[in-house]
């Protein structure tokens, strides 16, 4: 029961990335796999450092890339312009727009899950 709740809460969470358009279905499945692996306790912390990686891992790529003012921009528009689209995607800032910057996330989610058998007692 255990892998059951930790899929479907990985899932459910990074489902919503991938239908505002900001996560391919790849990391949701590898991270719902990551679920059903370590469990949704675990998964809770897992999550906390994916997303702390994720964030370290692009705030170093757009330092190293010279576009960090352009990133925080992008960052701004989507926490600040959530309110007003809701779950609709942003018109530009999508992985289907060719021009949009990727990060592989798949890094990000390796990095939680290890991290998190640390955290977890």
């Amino acid at each position: 029961m255990d892998s059951l709740s930790g899929v479907l809460l990985a899932a459910l969470l990074l489902g919503l990335f991938y239908l505002v358009g900001g996560m391919g279905m790849g990391d949701v499945k590898l991270c719902a796999s990551v679920g059903a692996w370590i469990g949704p306790h675990q998964l809770v912390f897992a999550l906390l450092f994916m997303g702390f990686a994720g964030g370290v891992m692009a705030f170093g790529w757009a330092i190293q890339g010279r576009f960090l003012k352009e990133m925080l921009s992008g960052t701004s528009d989507l926490i600040f312009g959530f309110a007003k689209r809701g779950l609709r995607p942003h018109p530009t800032l999508v992985l289907a727009n060719p021009s949009t910057r990727r990060l592989p996330y798949a890094p990000a989610i390796a990095i939680g899950a290890i991290l998190s058998f640390f955290a977890v007692p």
